[in-house]
């Protein structure tokens, strides 16, 4: 299956750091999130796009998890020469990932 088969995203920019959520549709497909989305496997997801650590952070309240990927988008915005200098695509190619 397909994340966004079960959740949605977004994505926001602080620099050269993308912070992109993951929030499941019902609150029963968060434990198979948290189980099978791990900070590795979206570092390996996104190759060589982030070239730096990736952090994730679980809000079980909310549904939700929340990655921090480091130097993932081409040096921010004032610098970085990509169409896509805040890297609002990355949430949905997140959610192409199969589990």
């Amino acid at each position: 299956m397909k994340l966004w088969e079960i959740a949605h995203s977004r994505t926001g920019d602080k620099g050269n750091i993308s912070n992109i959520s993951l929030i499941v549709y019902e609150k029963e497909n968060y434990d198979l999130i948290q189980r099978k989305v791990t900070a590795e496997i979206v570092r390996a997801w996104f190759g060589d796009r982030v070239k730096g650590k990736v952090d994730r952070y679980e809000l079980p309240q909310l549904g939700a998890l929340n990655f921090v990927l480091y130097d993932a988008l081409e040096g921010g915005v004032t610098s970085a020469s990509t169409l896509d200098k805040h890297g609002k695509s990355m949430s949905s190619y997140l959610l192409m990932m199969e589990i």
